[in-house]
């Protein structure tokens, strides 16, 4: 069966952001090209909290432009890729969800989490065993139960369930969903799916991420440290445009290393900056352990300059 995506990653677009629902996709894209994304989706299993979540996985800006630039991903108009089914496709998909349904495991009294290992739900099972021994009346306490009352005893029933789980696909495979796939920014913002970047400042942000990753660093978000990203250390190498020769794996993966610097982008070299902003990147950045960087990005020679601001002590 050929693939309609070319082998690129599919980024499906919802009022213009970037979705990735794939977790082989969401994979590939942290371990090969370093993009993170955000987590956004709520984890069936633990419904009621979000500090751990799951798919989909939404992507910056930034890292929207980046991917689809460099031929890694394309664009999907979810809302067009929805056609109305007719009859026939409805009632086909209903008779296979049925299907999926009845092979659902039944209830019974046996409480059996699908997540443990063969050794604790032996100790489980004995347990359980052991409390039926125990509850379970004996031949003369039934020869007696018998003669006091008509009725035969009848243990009560319990009140646990089985606890089963099934895949929920998180990729539409509808019959009647038909991908709408734009490979390149300007086909995208044509359709009217996509703008960004619209203005030299989006356009300048997206020149210095692409040099920043170029380099090796992993971004993040960092609107909560006064900046357009958090750098983390990455290893200094220039990735290929086949993406085949990486000397060794990226060593600034968020979840094992903290930002080195928060970056702000400056569009221009003739941007005016204000001493008191001075002031509050290198106090704020001092004060969460980073260095705040300044990127100016020079549109006439392509080429970005990178000023780090610390707070330094005097006297």
């Amino acid at each position: 069966m050929s693939d309609p995506h070319d082998g690129k990653i599919p980024l499906h677009i919802s009022n213009e952001t970037a979705f990735v629902w794939s977790l082989d996709d969401a994979a590939t894209l942290r371990a090969t090209y370093h993009i993170c994304g955000v987590l956004t989706g709520t984890l069936p299993q633990a419904a009621q909290q979000n500090v751990f979540l799951g798919l989909p996985l939404m992507l910056m800006p930034e890292e929207v432009v980046l991917l689809v630039n460099n031929g890694v991903a394309l664009l999907i108009d979810d809302s067009a890729s929805h056609t109305s089914p007719s009859a026939e496709e409805l009632s086909l998909w209903n008779e296979q969800r049925r299907a999926a349904l009845s092979r659902v495991p039944k209830k019974t009294g046996l409480l059996v989490p699908p997540t443990l290992s063969d050794e604790a739900l032996k100790r489980r099972l004995e347990r359980q065993k052991r409390k039926e021994a125990q509850t379970t009346p004996s031949v003369e306490s039934e020869e007696l139960m018998t003669l006091d009352s008509p009725s035969p005893f009848t243990p009560k029933a319990s009140s646990k369930e089985l606890s089963y789980s099934f895949t929920i696909p998180a990729a539409s495979d509808f019959p009647w969903y038909h991908s709408k796939c734009y490979s390149s920014l300007k086909e995208a913002r044509n359709a009217g799916i996509w703008k960004y970047p619209e203005t030299p400042e989006a356009q300048a942000k997206c020149a210095v991420f692409e040099d920043l990753w170029k380099q090796g660093y992993f971004m993040g978000n960092g609107l909560r440290f006064g900046g357009d990203w958090l750098v983390y250390p990455g290893v200094c190498f220039l990735l290929s445009p086949s993406f085949e020769a990486i000397p060794e794996r990226p060593k600034g993966d968020p979840l094992r290393f903290h930002s080195h610097f928060v970056a702000t982008v400056l569009p221009s070299p003739t941007t005016e900056i204000q001493p008191i902003q001075i002031v509050a990147y290198g106090r704020l950045g001092t004060a969460t352990k980073k260095a705040h960087m300044l990127c100016c990005w020079d549109e006439s020679t392509r080429k970005v300059s990178y000023y780090s601001i610390e707070w330094a002590g005097f006297g």
